[in-house]
């Protein structure tokens, strides 16, 4: 190959040794060295996901329903649950002392006392402080494992059938007086309590009305500043005794008493149904304040004197009149119209015997036997309880009885009647 060409071929070759060499050559030969710009990574914000709120289930509102009311044969057991006491008829004694009935071992779920009087010797006035009396009788009642009762009797103060003070407003502030001291009373005691109002007064003052109207009948009642608002007659009589409770004492359970007059018989249910016995939480049915054999006797006036067309003692057998058929018949026809159940009360307590009469405090009678030997027809006719007790001094007692109360209860308990 000629010079010329190699030389030529040569310097062809040296740019590209010196471009893929090191850069000292190409600094040495005096070369500018090209700077690239560097562009940076873009960076992409990355937005994060959106997630949507969380909204709690919706909870429906809580609509309570109240409880269907109860069919009026359900009342007797309802009321024996609010009493705290169990689902069958019970049984009571009243007048009686917890010595008396301790001594004999006797299991009673009721214990009932008379408050008597208006004035300076009535029943306010018994123990210290006022009105004290009532938490003695409640703590006797518990001792007993029974409910108290209590049996308010102020308006024969007076006398018996004697109505003149309802018009004295001495009087009826007195005894108005009473009535609050007695509820406020039952509210210290802090139990279920049953109160009986005004055994006959109810029939007497309907004696006194026009068209069996209570209404007709007047009396002091809004003078009392808890019943201001309140009719001036027996009506508002009947009211304010229920607005008082029902203010004092939410577990006062209360009730009005039948009137069993032979001339009301046709309309005593419509007066009580005027008074507004219904609102009331029972009906109290009797039978006789007394034993049968006092009245066959007929040894005083005071006590054992009485008129009546029709015997004093039942026929057990329900075959002759009187009976005890007809007597249940009555008292179912109180518990449909006044739609309470019912509660016997003061039933006597003396025995059977073919011989009438008898001698003082053992006088003859079978409302006790014939009740404890068929407890169940009492439920049948709406009741649920009975509580049996002398109605004066000189009936037959648990003390006079020959064990009579004390060996039927103890066979009604070992299987008693189940309240509907």
């Amino acid at each position: 190959m000629k010079l010329s060409s190699l030389l030529s071929y040569s310097l062809l070759l040296l740019p590209a040794a010196c471009g893929g060499g090191g850069g000292s050559a190409a600094l040495a030969s005096g070369t500018t060295p090209v700077t690239v710009p560097v562009t940076p990574p873009i960076t992409v914000p990355v937005t994060p996901p959106v997630t949507p709120p969380v909204t709690p289930p919706v909870t429906p509102p809580v609509v309570s329903t109240p409880p269907p009311p109860l069919t009026l044969a359900q009342k007797a057991a309802a009321l024996s649950a609010q009493l705290g006491l169990g689902k069958h008829l019970l049984l009571g004694l009243g007048s009686t002392s917890v010595a008396d009935i301790n001594k004999q071992n006797l299991h009673i779920e009721i214990y009932d006392q008379y408050l008597n009087g208006v004035g300076s010797t009535a029943w306010p006035t018994w123990n210290s402080p006022s009105g004290a009396y009532v938490q003695l009788v409640a703590a006797n009642a518990a001792s007993l494992g029974a409910v108290p009762m209590f049996t308010l009797y102020q308006m024969a103060s007076n006398g018996d059938g004697n109505l003149s003070g309802l018009s004295d407003p001495i009087f009826m502030t007195a005894y108005w007086a009473n009535v609050s001291l007695l509820f406020q009373q039952i509210k210290i005691v802090g139990k279920p309590v049953l109160v009986n109002f005004e055994p006959d007064f109810w029939g007497y003052a309907q004696r006194l009305s026009s068209n069996a109207d209570p209404s007709t009948v007047a009396a002091v009642v809004s003078s009392n500043p808890d019943c201001s608002t309140l009719s001036n007659d027996v009506k508002g009589v009947a009211q304010c005794l229920l607005q008082t409770a029902r203010k004092y004492a939410p577990l006062a359970y209360v009730g009005f008493p039948t009137s069993l007059f032979p001339d009301l018989a046709g309309t005593a249910l419509g007066f009580m149904q005027k008074l507004g016995a219904d609102k009331a939480d029972f009906i109290v049915m009797e039978t006789l304040d007394r034993d049968a054999g006092c009245f066959e006797k007929s040894v005083q006036a005071s006590y054992c004197q009485r008129s009546s067309s029709t015997p004093w003692y039942w026929d057990e057998n329900n075959l002759s009149t009187p009976n005890f058929s007809q007597h249940l018949s009555l008292a179912q026809t109180y518990h449909q119209g006044l739609q309470l159940p019912l509660l016997w009360w003061q039933t006597p307590l003396g025995a059977p015997s073919v011989q009438p009469g008898g001698v003082a405090n053992a006088w003859r009678d079978n409302r006790a036997h014939y009740f404890l030997t068929h407890a169940t027809d009492l439920v049948a006719v709406g009741g649920f309880g009975a509580v049996f007790s002398a109605g004066e001094s000189h009936q037959t007692t648990i003390n006079s009885d020959g064990g009579q109360f004390k060996t039927l209860s103890s066979q009604y308990y070992a299987a008693p009647a189940a309240l509907p």
